[in-house]
């Protein structure tokens, strides 16, 4: 399909300026913020009639859909010229796939698709695109009904509230998973708190700002709900990353509706802040690596040497150092699935475990969830103890298929991250390789 043409947006740091580039840049260490990865955006699942090529067709073109408007942060790219031959050729960008069967005996259709052959797609039809490190909205949701006010949070397990705060917790929680869109709520502690409701009905930021301290975000967005008649009217104000402060608003008939027209609205507003215009996009897909445990100059460039040395690297330069963490860009081939398969090969390159860097699991009030599990590959090679195409049995839903994945950055490297198409890879440097039984490295 065609595409863009190639834009390099980077340099390597050349060797002369490699000491006075550290000198420079390892004292400086800037205040952590938020910023979050969005794991499982190029994932999906959708409901098929059955297991039969016309059928699965069918799947791979609406599974396509959903994830294009995912990606592009707008469903306006449905109506785009050129989408149409896009679905019609779904199959040629997956990844993997698996026909799933409930209990009541319905099909669904799991599947990944690679995230480069999709934005490749988006800006071959001059969509914008979208990239997985997002925006973490708190939002402080008041909703009025009947003469009655209250506040829409998540209890310590990460589920929905029982009763009228879970439908709407609920009913936000399918809308966001559905879009890609990172939002947590604030603890339930505080749904008793009369003053904090006041302030979010007024939209008075002042006191939501302080009982925010405590829980990670990027953006307050503080939300009233009301019903007049038939129809419930959602307005709301954000405060944070350089967003709009007065108020907007939607409305709908139901919750549902209202729920998943505030998300789409949001999503936009996003994308239209943070996502990259087609021409931008390229053929030569570039990652961040961010790499601990670098202390000296030779540590760098030895992890810039094996880096360049794998099959589907292209360039590799340095973007940022901040104590002992380095910050590489690397531009590759293929898939950025493939890429951290060859980097697995190398032992010095420690994947990160445990927060902030590695994906966890929803807290309280996020809408997300764990990983989704192995899936059939597309291809015909299966991963370790694949599930055999088309096997029934229960599987996943969408909201399965989602991780949050914390980055500890500053307010600078946030927003270098928020306009980056992917993820942030994170290893710790370990300079003497790891000996495995037979000698080998």
């Amino acid at each position: 399909m065609p595409v863009p043409d190639q834009t390099s947006v980077f340099k390597p740091v050349p060797a002369l300026w490699l000491v006075a580039f550290f000198a420079l840049m390892l004292a400086m260490v800037p205040a952590p913020a938020a910023a979050v990865t969005v794991s499982g955006l190029y994932s999906v699942e959708v409901p098929v009639s059955g297991s039969g090529p016309n059928d699965l067709a069918q799947g791979y073109a609406d599974g396509l859909a959903r994830v294009f408007v995912r990606i592009s942060g707008t469903r306006e790219v449905l109506k785009l010229e050129g989408l149409q031959p896009l679905l019609a050729n779904a199959e040629s960008l997956l990844l993997s796939y698996q026909v799933l069967r409930g209990e009541g005996g319905d099909n669904r259709l799991s599947m990944a698709f690679g995230a480069v052959g999709v934005n490749r797609a988006l800006a071959s039809i001059e969509a914008p695109v979208w990239g997985a490190n997002r925006p973490l909205t708190l939002a402080w949701v008041a909703v009025e009904d009947r003469g009655v006010r209250r506040l829409v949070t998540g209890n310590g397990e990460g589920q929905a509230d029982a009763g009228e705060s879970g439908v709407w917790s609920s009913a936000f929680a399918r809308s966001a998973r559905e879009r890609g869109l990172p939002v947590t709520l604030p603890p339930a502690e505080l749904s008793g708190n009369r003053e904090l409701l006041s302030d979010i009905w007024g939209q008075f930021t002042g006191r939501v700002r302080k009982a925010s301290e405590g829980v990670e975000h990027d953006v307050l967005a503080l939300v009233r709900v009301s019903r007049s008649g038939g129809q419930w009217r959602a307005g709301w104000v954000f405060e944070g990353a350089k967003l709009n402060s007065s108020e907007e608003s939607v409305s709908a008939d139901t919750r549902e509706a209202l729920a998943e027209a505030l998300v789409n609205r949001w999503a936009e507003l996003y994308a239209n802040r943070y996502a990259v215009a087609a021409g931008e996009v390229g053929d030569l897909p570039q990652v961040d690596i961010v790499l601990r445990g670098v202390t000296s100059v030779a540590d760098y460039g030895k992890a810039n040497q094996i880096l360049e040395g794998l099959t589907p690297v292209v360039e590799v330069g340095a973007s940022r150092v901040k104590g002992e963490q380095l910050t590489l860009r690397v531009a590759f081939s293929g898939e950025l699935d493939q890429l951290r398969e060859y980097i697995a090969l190398d032992s010095r390159f420690v994947p990160v475990e445990g927060e902030p860097q590695n994906a966890r699991p929803a807290r309280s009030g996020e809408f997300a969830a764990s990983p989704k599990p192995t899936q059939v590959q597309a291809t015909g090679s299966q991963p370790e103890e694949p599930a055999p195409e088309g096997e029934t049995g229960t599987g996943p839903s969408d909201q399965s298929m989602f991780t949050y994945q914390p980055s500890p950055v500053d307010e600078e490297e946030a927003e270098q991250a928020f306009e980056s198409l992917y993820q942030l890879l994170y290893y710790r440097w370990q300079p003497m390789p790891v000996i495995v039984n037979d000698g080998g490295e």
